[in-house]
């Protein structure tokens, strides 16, 4: 490489790394376009798809991923104004040789709508979340929430909020379009203590699970064309479309909700690291010690600091004397801005500072330690989705890796000893050459299994020889776009996470949202894992793919790295 080559990479990565600290951006890119430039505009610099549907509208925009790491610059984006829009475009896609990529908040770093550096000539983005966005909430116990693909997490749940309903768990960001969480089998955390009752409809896995009907624009071989399909779950097809990884296209899904709950979230910051991640039979406030408890914990772990942040969910029908009162989702507000000091320390790690590190997580996690006594906010309590729902848009973008492991909950300690020793030892050898490739937080949350019905492609699906394995054990790990050395260090951990979840103790799949199938090169480049390692963790990865594929022949609905993926 030369000079001014190194000089420009050097540059493009703390800009990028300077642009995603910046908070103004950081809300902004809450990946809607910048530009949207209507088709037959002067200013368009695509060519116009020839016979487009009249009067769906179709503008050129810019395309962005959760991290900014997949960014096309100009696409042509269709907005659907109800699901037989959607029909309409199938059906042209097929017939002119197009390709439709259903886009929702783009909260994904895996490249499931379209890979970086993709030719997209032929593609067309459809975006749900301008008018697909229809919910209504049935009562009853359990009740049920109807809703267009292109809806938010954050309306559903407070629609069924409004008429005493709710989800036992659900992902921390609420900006999310239930259409996007499903199609990756999204998840929260918490499991049932020994002694709950938890209400009908609760689900512990993912929210896959709770679906119970289904719409998707699917092949029709005796209409010759593109139509609408609901599926129950007494369709044969039905589990493949509840976690499809963008292999098909819904419009309208129906889940269960349960009666909706109190929940207190208590914020630990004073726990040594060794001490929660130890290994088994360590006393004390270890990660099963808290499961045990209350069944809800999540712990997030900046490297290079010695307390993590744990948070700690229990059900709590009336307010405890010293817990806050919280009316609204969010409550964390410092954990959603980003400070001038990270920032600048961010620019200085992506310029060939590594050795910033240390000083730019201890700030991370000093932030966190001060922003829950100033908020008051170390001890809430209010209906459910108002504690669990507590990543915003204009939180710091990051590269996050992640798997899931399945294991019984008597072994959950050991799973999560195992990957801290492992992700120790592998950062203490990077750091020995001078190398800081993570500066981002470990993740760790736990949720309870799918059954052996649910989606097929669910990475929490039971495994139907191994009953024992009732818990899943999320592993997440974070560094900032850009970092150096970071690819290597993501490729050495991801191989010590597949050689260690296995046998008659674990088992492992990959988070489909986040980074897999490492290389030195980067995520989704390891053709061994992708070809064959992936698909011989799921018992019914060909019966997935074979459905998929027969309602989608003409593969519509996929893009080049589904294409290897799901062939």
């Amino acid at each position: 490489m030369s000079d001014d080559s190194a000089r420009r990479t050097s540059l493009t990565r703390r800009a990028l790394l300077t642009a995603t600290a910046a908070a103004g951006l950081a809300a902004a890119a809450g990946l809607q376009p910048s530009h949207r430039i209507p088709a037959g505009s002067a200013a368009a610099t695509l060519t116009p798809p020839p016979g487009f549907p009249a009067g769906i509208p179709l503008s050129q925009q810019v395309f962005r991923n959760w991290s900014l790491e997949i960014l096309v610059e100009d696409v042509w984006t269709a907005s659907a104004r109800t699901p037989d829009d959607v029909v309409a475009l199938a059906n042209w896609a097929h017939e002119h040789g197009y390709r439709l990529r259903a886009r929702g908040k783009g909260h994904t770093w895996s490249p499931l709508v379209v890979p970086a550096g993709a030719d997209t000539s032929r593609t067309v983005i459809v975006d749900t979340t301008s008018h697909l966005t229809a919910v209504s909430v049935r009562g009853g116990d359990p009740g049920s929430v109807t809703a267009q693909t292109g809806a938010t997490l954050d309306t559903i749940l407070a629609r069924l909020e409004e008429s005493g309903l709710g989800l036992a768990t659900t992902t921390a960001p609420g900006d999310l379009t239930i259409g996007g969480v499903l199609a990756i089998g999204g998840h929260g955390t918490g499991l049932p203590t020994a002694t709950e009752h938890p209400s009908a409809g609760s689900g512990f896995g993912t929210l896959s699970s709770l679906v119970t009907s289904l719409t998707a624009v699917v092949w029709s071989t005796a209409d010759g064309r593109y139509v609408l399909k609901t599926f129950t779950r007494a369709d044969p097809g039905f589990r493949a479309f509840l976690v499809h990884l963008g292999r098909a296209f819904l419009t309208e899904v129906t889940m269960t909700a349960a009666a909706n709950t109190r929940v207190r979230c208590q914020n630990w910051y004073d726990v040594n690291v060794g001490t929660v991640f130890g290994p088994p039979g360590t006393g004390g406030r270890t990660i099963s010690s808290y499961l045990e408890g209350t069944g809800r914990v999540e712990a997030i772990w900046f490297p290079f600091t010695d307390v993590p942040w744990l948070k700690v969910w229990s059900v709590a029908p009336a307010k405890p004397v010293l817990a806050k009162k919280i009316d609204a989702p969010y409550p964390y507000a410092f954990a959603n801005r980003v400070t001038e000091d990270m920032s600048a320390l961010l620019g200085e790690i992506a310029a060939g500072g590594g050795d910033k590190t240390p000083a730019f997580t201890k700030l991370a996690m000093a932030i966190v330690g001060s922003g829950l006594i100033v908020t008051g906010t170390w001890d809430v309590w209010g209906w459910s989705k108002n504690s669990l729902l507590y990543v915003e848009p204009t939180t710091l973008r990051i590269v996050e890796a992640g798997w899931a492991v399945l294991t019984s909950r008597a072994q959950v300690q050991r799973v999560v000893s195992d990957f801290y020793g492992h992700y120790r030892s592998v950062l203490a050898a990077h750091q020995s050459r001078g190398s800081y490739p993570v500066n981002g937080p470990i993740e760790l949350r736990i949720t309870g299994t799918d059954p052996h019905d649910g989606p097929f492609l669910s990475p929490a699906l039971a495994r139907p020889d191994h009953p024992e394995w009732d818990t899943v054990v999320w592993l997440d790990f974070a560094t900032y776009p850009g970092t150096p050395g970071a690819a290597p260090f993501f490729h050495e951990m991801e191989q010590r996470i597949w050689q260690t979840y296995t046998g008659s103790y674990a088992t492992v799949r990959p988070e489909w949202s986040k980074g897999w199938a490492y290389t030195d090169s980067g995520p989704w480049t390891n053709l061994s894992v992708l070809g064959s390692t992936v698909p011989a963790a799921f018992d019914d990865w060909r019966t997935a793919q074979d459905t998929l594929n027969s309602y989608d022949p003409a593969r519509v609905f996929s893009n080049a790295f589904l294409d290897a993926l799901l062939p």
